[in-house]
């Protein structure tokens, strides 16, 4: 009986690992594997390059939320750079059980991980409200925009927080809330990458 053939290796997006090199901070150029998933898009390094230097005066000492963590990149890079915690949320136990191993050969203890359904999360009344967020969800879900308004009505977010998101439509059409501003904008290839100050409301 022949043996079934191996699927094919050039489209990583469903199996395998990929890797992730951390840019700056206690920890800059450290790489790390993580499993891929369907739907996942680490953000690009040069993309992740751009944001953090956009938020280089507010990161240290921050509190971080990470909704939808997948490969980690935007999580491990905020701690890096001396956030002052940091929580990651995500439904895949694989990509939990990796964050936690990079974690534990980081020795870093104020990094948090949670896995469970962003959107069931953040229903809960916030304990205490996060000054920077990042919202990079599967794409075609209709879940960034729910969450952020359940950021905004619940009280997740600091008087004058930051919230990022990577989005398939322009940042413009998107129907935030309207107290958050949109401070800055790209688009590579077909991802349309923001960042927005949210006021108070």
């Amino acid at each position: 009986m022949s043996k079934r053939p191996k699927p094919p290796k050039a489209n990583p997006a469903h199996s395998g690992d990929g890797q992730l090199r951390i840019i700056g901070g206690q920890w800059r150029s450290r790489q790390f594997n993580f499993p891929m998933a369907a739907g996942l898009r680490p953000t690009p390094n040069r993309v992740r390059e751009t944001l953090f230097n956009w938020l280089a005066p507010y990161v240290e000492g921050a509190k971080v939320l990470d909704l939808f963590a997948g490969s980690g990149a935007l999580f491990l890079e905020a701690l890096s750079r001396g956030a002052g915690s940091a929580l990651a949320l995500d439904l895949n136990p694989a990509a939990i059980n990796s964050l936690r191993s990079h974690l534990q050969t980081l020795n870093c203890d104020n990094g948090q991980l949670q896995q469970i359904n962003a959107l069931l999360f953040l229903q809960n009344p916030a304990t205490t409200p996060f000054d920077l967020v990042f919202l990079d969800p599967p794409f075609n879900q209709d879940l960034l925009l729910p969450a952020c308004q359940a950021l905004e009505n619940n009280g997740w977010l600091a008087t004058d927080a930051w919230v990022y998101t990577e989005s398939e439509n322009a940042p413009s059409s998107l129907g935030m809330p309207g107290n958050w501003r949109l401070h800055r904008e790209q688009k590579a290839g077909q991802v349309y990458y923001a960042l927005w100050q949210r006021t108070a409301a």
